[in-house]
């Protein structure tokens, strides 16, 4: 279970994890089910959460030359941001842009509380979504 949580909080920052798999092997091993959804819900939230803290001490850097983006490009992003809204943080879960979205929120200020709401939303759908596959697909293999 310890390394459910570890693997679940590292694939959630912005190195490269595939927890989902991990999910997958825990719950052929006959873990509870939903100890296994609580355990990676939280490590990758935790992981996210990291991501947005990142992006929050990031922030004030912005006027250095290597900053990763101009103030054209932050201004863009918060017009974006302002369109769309911090709803987009349901998208946290998804493989290449996730984890962006939340370094986003916290580059633009959201408030923890909120990040921490839509982001676990957004993961414990994810690993109940996985837990739910893995029950229908790998039943017979496990």
């Amino acid at each position: 279970m310890i390394s459910l949580f570890w693997v679940a909080l590292l694939s959630a920052t912005l190195l490269p994890g595939s927890s989902e798999v991990w999910l997958a092997r825990q719950w052929c091993l006959d873990q509870p089910a939903l100890t296994l959804w609580a355990v990676a819900t939280a490590g990758n939230t935790l992981g996210s959460l990291v991501n947005v803290a990142l992006g929050r001490y990031a922030r004030r850097f912005q006027d250095r030359r290597w900053f990763p983006a101009s103030a054209a490009q932050l201004a863009r992003a918060e017009r974006w941001y302002q369109r769309v809204g911090e709803a987009s943080l349901l998208l946290s879960w998804l493989p290449i842009i996730g984890d962006p979205l939340t370094v986003m929120a916290g580059v633009l200020r959201l408030a923890w509380w909120r990040a921490l709401a839509w982001i676990v939303v957004a993961k414990g759908a994810r690993y109940a979504l996985i837990l739910v596959l893995a029950s229908s697909w790998l039943g017979p293999y496990c």
